[in-house]
């Protein structure tokens, strides 16, 4: 969740409610800066009160390593491997070795048992790499000729003979070592050695003949001139300020539907964590079984996990690579590391701006935090005021004044154009501003007593820390560094509730038999794009956005003649909402949405009465139907006229066939596709009449399609409904997207079909 636990969000509104009036009058000044309300609120966190609670509310989200539980899910993963459920098995093993000591022996049973599990899924090389990671975590020498089996079966299925033949051989002499084996496990363990070196053997006498390499489907190449001003955008957009819009993107040329705009790796991005690591109630069992995004996704580059790599502290991190686990070790989490369930209760906007700051580093948070302070002071000061962001810079010096733009007028993806992102200070509410205020004090508080303080402020040891001589400060009280990397929070805390971006993934529910593969965005991780976050909001935009681990890229999704301005949608598009709605959800952004969309709405439900998304469209020409009972087309060339019950009816007919649709996508029976099929292509009518002919909701749409009329072998119908899904999809996601793999691969299977087969379908 992006805000804190909602007992943590009363106790904090408990303590606004109980303040002196005079201090909750200046907190709620509008013209309070965030410097002032961090001065007067700092120490409003009382030990035996809010702290107190906070500690309590701690205890339901625990990251710690506890052996017991280490001990429960690697018993939970051998009984699932004797039911031969694998892909489960490694999940479970996975959590165990999150719960277990590095170097321990139960953390190298835990790799060793994965790397069986892996290797009966056909994951060879991860298998080795487990392998590798048992070795070197301790594992028992008597359970060693086990796993050197498993390695030598692993290298040979690979082609690696000499590597399985080394492997042999350790074997045989650890088997030497350890004198005579007589039990009926050891001696099928020596038929497997003979049987290896065997077949080790007749391939080295007969070489297979070299294959070629069968590469990934080529793909097609993205062109891409990078502009000079705006780091990752395209040299087809310009950036333009005004008063009324602020900082903006302006195409300069005409662009083309599916071309690249923009390619942005997030300054900063935090995993979702999902609701089952937080229990209801302490005395509740912690050991879980549910599988969420933070056990799918490595927490720092967010790929999809197969075989985690546990962080050496907590339980909670977990990562691709030990290459991952190292940068995000030296980078932020020796910091966050201890501060696992602070950050859980306190909500992933929180955590976003703590990662903000370790990222940035100290000598750079406070650089701009002191900037921030000037500016503050020189707002009041007309003769020596400098520009800021509500006030549009001289056209004459170029971008160079636009807020975020460094001395050469480059807008870059850095921590400068992060923290110029607007917090809307004076536009939150005095009560969230507060909580928010309450919650990164709480967290600094933590750091300086677990003695992190160090660390937060990027130096070697406590003895460079502020000397008490030099300012001296009551026990408990925050040092002036800590004030200020507190103030640096409160800002992107604040930010956050409009420059927010969620990081989506494309998430997989598979049918019964495998066959047909249901697609749906999940929201995966919370992060800060700051060249992103130039892109204005419309409920009709004219870009699509797709992400692939923590890069974002922005396409044309529709023509964009030079001039006109880039606009991505914010969630409330008008195809999923009607204006009203739209309205009440952008409020957080505080704007009123003013884009084409709205303006042509509102002025249609002006004139008719009636909300054009609740009204029925005309079955000749589209347009919105008028009327009570008997509905009338509002265009007044067209005089089509139909009962508002058969229209009723016709909905609920298509609506059915949707639900058909989907019963028989989960059918395993072969026979039903060409039903499934039917049903499908009535419900895409519906989609295609709400979202638009080339919506990228058309191409998911099609994408289920074609895999059920390839799996029901139907090579025509099926090899043009890939070319139209493969046209939209591209579109918006790219010629390098999973989804366009998969229906390359899959045309290419079809047409590599005998040519008597395709002239018969």
């Amino acid at each position: 969740m992006a805000l804190p636990v909602e007992e943590w969000r009363l106790c904090a509104a408990r303590r606004w409610a109980a303040l002196e009036p005079a201090l909750r009058e200046r907190l709620a000044a509008v013209s309070s800066s965030l410097h002032d309300t961090l001065r007067l609120g700092c120490g409003l966190l009382r030990p035996e009160a809010e702290a107190a609670a906070l500690r309590r509310l701690c205890r339901r989200a625990r990251a710690g390593k506890e052996p017991a539980a280490g001990r429960f899910y690697r018993e939970e993963g051998n009984r699932l491997f004797g039911r031969r459920h694998y892909g489960a098995a490694v999940r479970l093993y996975s959590q165990a070795a999150s719960h277990e000591q590095p170097g321990s022996p139960e953390v190298s049973v835990c790799f060793a048992n994965r790397s069986a599990a892996l290797f009966h899924l056909g994951h060879l090389e991860v298998c080795l790499e487990d392998i590798a990671r048992a070795e070197s975590h301790g594992y028992p020498d008597r359970l060693l000729p086990k796993v050197l089996l498993r390695k030598a079966e692993c290298l040979l299925r690979l082609g690696r003979l000499q590597d399985a033949a080394n492997a042999l051989s350790t074997m045989e002499n650890k088997i030497a070592m350890d004198g005579i084996m007589t039990s009926p496990a050891h001696q099928t363990l020596l038929k497997k050695l003979s049987q290896l070196k065997i077949k080790i053997h007749e391939k080295e006498s007969c070489p297979q003949p070299a294959q070629e390499a069968c590469g990934d489907i080529q793909r097609k190449s993205e062109i891409w001139e990078e502009n000079d001003s705006i780091s990752g955008a395209s040299s087809s957009l310009s950036l333009n300020f005004d008063t009324e819009r602020g900082r903006h993107l302006v195409a300069n040329e005409d662009i083309l539907p599916g071309q690249n705009l923009l390619k942005e790796e997030a300054f900063v991005s935090v995993l979702y964590p999902g609701e089952s690591h937080l229990l209801q109630d302490s005395s509740e069992t912690a050991w879980d079984t549910r599988v969420t995004n933070a056990d799918l996704y490595c927490h720092r580059c967010l790929r999809q996990l197969l075989a985690s790599v546990p962080c050496r502290g907590c339980s909670y991190a977990k990562y691709c690579s030990q290459n991952c686990a190292d940068v995000a070790w030296e980078q932020y989490h020796r910091t966050e590391c201890s501060l696992g369930p602070l950050l859980l209760t306190l909500g992933v906007f929180c955590h976003v701006a703590l990662r903000t700051v370790l990222l940035a580093g100290f000598a750079e948070v406070s650089r701009l935090v002191e900037w921030s302070h000037d500016n503050d002071k020189n707002l009041h000061n007309p003769e020596a005021r400098c520009k800021h962001p509500s006030e549009a810079p001289d056209t004459r010096t170029g971008t160079r004044d636009i807020p975020g733009c460094n001395d050469n007028g480059q807008y870059q993806s850095s921590y400068q154009s992060v923290f110029n992102l607007l917090p809307h200070a004076e536009k939150h509410s005095p009560e969230h501003k507060f909580l928010c205020m309450l919650s990164v004090v709480a967290i600094c508080k933590q750091l300086q007593e677990a003695g992190l303080e160090a660390a937060v402020l990027n130096r070697e040891s406590s003895e460079q820390w502020s000397k008490p001589e030099t300012c001296e400060k009551t026990s408990g009280e925050l040092s002036p560094e800590l004030k200020i990397m507190a103030e640096a929070m409160l800002r992107h805390v604040l930010q956050l509730q409009c420059n927010a971006q969620a990081i989506t993934v494309m998430q997989e529910s598979v049918s019964g038999d495998g066959a047909v593969v249901n697609k749906k965005p999940v929201r995966l991780a919370t992060a800060f794009f700051p060249v992103l976050s130039l892109l204005n909001h419309s409920c009709c935009p004219n870009t699509s956005l797709s992400f692939s681990g923590t890069a974002a890229t922005v396409r044309a999704s529709q023509p964009i003649p030079s001039g006109q301005e880039i606009f991505h949608c914010y969630g409330p598009h008008r195809c999923r909402m009607n204006v009203a709605e739209r309205q009440q959800l952008l409020s957080q952004y505080f704007f009123e949405c003013h884009c084409q969309a709205c303006c042509d709405e509102l002025e249609s439900d002006i004139k008719s009465g009636v909300s054009v998304r609740n009204s029925f469209c005309c079955p000749s020409c589209q347009a919105s139907m008028q009327g009570e009972d008997v509905l009338c087309c509002s265009n007044e060339s067209c005089a089509i006229s139909v009962s508002r019950e058969s229209l009723s009816c016709r909905l609920q007919d298509l609506q059915q066939q949707i639900k058909r649709a989907l019963e028989l996508l989960k059918d395993k029976k072969a026979g039903k596709w060409q039903e499934a099929a039917r049903h499908l292509q009535r419900s895409i009518e519906i989609v295609e009449m709400h979202h638009g002919p080339s919506s990228v909701e058309i191409g998911h749409e099609l994408f289920k399609l074609a895999q059920i009329l390839f799996n029901g072998f139907a090579v025509s119908e099926a090899l043009s409904t890939i070319q139209r899904a493969e046209e939209i999809l591209s579109v918006h996601c790219g010629p390098q997207s999973t989804q366009i793999q998969e229906l390359q691969e899959m045309k290419t299977c079809l047409l590599e079909l005998p040519r008597s087969i395709l002239q018969r379908t």
